[in-house]
């Protein structure tokens, strides 16, 4: 990969790029995720989840942190022209990568049965082995998606995800309606649903192998490089604690689930069938939940290896001005997002899953909506901690508000009046707590941190005017029209009312446009300063 093509991708440039893709994986599983719900209903959806659940935390102890560690190490030498290290830095990461996935696949595979008691879900367990070999493929594509991320070349990382998408539109949704058909049972009809994604990541490497043969440089062969046990060394000294960071949630999160269903079976003496029907539809309230963060990914990918190689460079400046344009373009994007969420929580959930209960689908959204703010607000917090090296602190923020989600959903989901409505309430508390220590540090130890007040005050009166409009017009609309429609118009009126203020305000500026494609032109038809 020439350097040329690496100083095209600016900050935003690659994060565009990624933003796109996500965009399109958005849409593609819009229309899996949809009529998933509808097909299999909530509690096959609930076994789905739990399968999902259990395979995310293995990824994430798998994946987490090492494609942000080569992804950051491989930006630091490429920026001084250092590519035979690059590459062999690549190769080591990639042997750890496919023993650690190998490893998962191992415990999905001959554990299903054992991983799905511990969640009180014994209808998950076909499900969890159809998802295993998914995680030897994923860990093999993470390796090449924290390659190209280094060079901050994200086409193939956008295109990768776009054809994971596509396998699981393509291929599970149409196992999934046969499976339900056939009148197989609920366990093995969440297994064909899942199918998909195993065999939609084993195409996404495909096409990365590809990729990668077409896309490595030439190298110098006298360049001095350094041994495998001192690659290995540095990689793991920065993915650990990252993995930590990462795998702290996603077991929390497992944890988690273990204990409401728990606590809905044990403390309240549901049926393992009645609490997963509550828990199948809270779990299809955290698809419309995760939408937000799944759009930060583009920024988070490329915070690390950009700061990065702003810091090799010795440019302070440079790191700290990609710094403060991410939580600003953070706050844009996801303000609007939350908050649409959350007054207009029910009449989504009606349009989307059209649920047996929609006001219980709305009151657990309507909270979900405001904590997905704080989500992403940690998920960039944390990159920027970690690219200016300070990767265990996250840990140690991580596991504290973890903890305290854990206590208040053990204690509030026992409380018949609140039930599962205690989950997203202890989601909220955690993310709150974890965002509020993450901004205390980063404002104390790094060198040019940004004034999170004068950030964030633009972006939120404009996204309170516009959480007005977007109650009061679906208010209007709805009482003539029906609630598909109805919210329909509330979400355009919504959208042009906080772009317009986005203008109006100025709440973009020049300089974090131009670091955007075409942002100068963007700038100038605007008629920014």
């Amino acid at each position: 990969m020439s350097r040329e093509q690496t100083r095209q991708n600016s900050f935003f440039g690659g994060a565009a790029i990624l933003a796109a893709g996500i965009a399109l994986v958005k849409v593609i599983g819009a229309f899996f995720k949809i009529p998933i719900v509808r097909i299999l209903g909530e509690a096959s959806y609930a076994d789905f989840t739990n399968a999902y659940n259990i395979y995310a935390v293995l990824l994430t102890i798998s994946t987490a942190g090492l494609p942000v560690a080569l992804s950051k190490m491989v930006a630091a030498n490429h920026a001084v022209d250092k590519e035979r290290q690059v590459q062999r830095i690549f190769r080591v990461s990639l042997a750890v990568f496919l023993t650690l996935g190998f490893a998962s696949f191992l415990l999905m595979f001959f554990g299903s049965h054992f991983l799905a008691g511990l969640l009180h879900d014994t209808q998950a367990a076909t499900a969890i082995r159809y998802l295993a070999p998914a995680v030897v493929c994923v860990s093999a594509l993470s390796s090449f998606r924290g390659y190209f991320q280094g060079h901050a070349y994200m086409v193939p990382s956008a295109a990768s995800q776009v054809i994971e998408a596509l396998g699981k539109l393509l291929i599970g949704l149409p196992m999934a309606y046969l499976a339900v058909q056939a009148g197989k049972e609920d366990g093995v009809c969440a297994a064909y649903a899942i199918l998909g994604v195993t065999i939609g990541s084993a195409l996404a490497l495909l096409f990365m192998v590809i990729q990668y043969a077409r896309a490595r440089p030439a190298i110098d062969p006298a360049e001095e490089v350094s041994g495998p046990g001192d690659i290995l060394k540095e990689l793991l000294a920065i993915a650990v604690p990252i993995t930590l960071t990462s795998a702290a949630m996603s077991i929390i999160n497992l944890i988690d689930s273990s204990v409401v269903q728990g606590q809905l079976q044990n403390a309240l003496g549901m049926a393992e069938g009645e609490s997963r029907l509550l828990y199948g539809a809270y779990s299809g309230v955290q698809t419309i939940y995760n939408l937000p963060s799944a759009f930060i990914i583009a920024i988070t990918a490329s915070i690390i290896p950009n700061v990065s190689a702003a810091i090799a460079r010795e440019r302070q400046k440079e790191a700290g001005r990609v710094v403060k344009a991410a939580f600003h373009v953070t706050a844009l994007l996801v303000f609007p997002m939350g908050v649409g969420m959350c007054v207009l929580a029910e009449p989504i959930a009606r349009m989307i899953f059209d649920p047996r209960d929609p006001a219980l689908s709305g009151s657990l959204l309507a909270v979900l909506g405001i904590a997905s703010i704080f989500v992403c607000m940690v998920q960039v917090s944390n990159s920027v901690l970690q690219s200016y090296g300070y990767e265990r602190l996250p840990i140690g923020v991580t596991a504290a508000a973890g903890s305290a989600m854990l206590i208040i959903d053990y204690n509030l989901v026992a409380v018949p009046s609140i039930n599962i409505h205690g989950s997203p309430i202890g989601t909220l508390c955690c993310f709150t707590i974890a965002a509020a220590v993450d901004f205390y540090l980063i404002r104390r130890l790094t060198p040019r941190p940004p004034r999170f007040f004068r950030l964030f005050f633009g972006p939120a009166l404009a996204t309170a005017v516009m959480g007005v409009v977007a109650w009061g017009s679906y208010r209007l609309a709805h009482l003539v029209l029906g609630n598909t429609l109805s919210v329909l118009i509330a979400i355009v009126c919504a959208v042009a009312v906080y772009g317009f203020l986005v203008v109006y305000l100025k709440l973009l500026s020049r300089s974090e446009l131009k670091l955007m494609p075409k942002g100068d032109k963007i700038a100038d038809l605007l008629k920014l300063p």
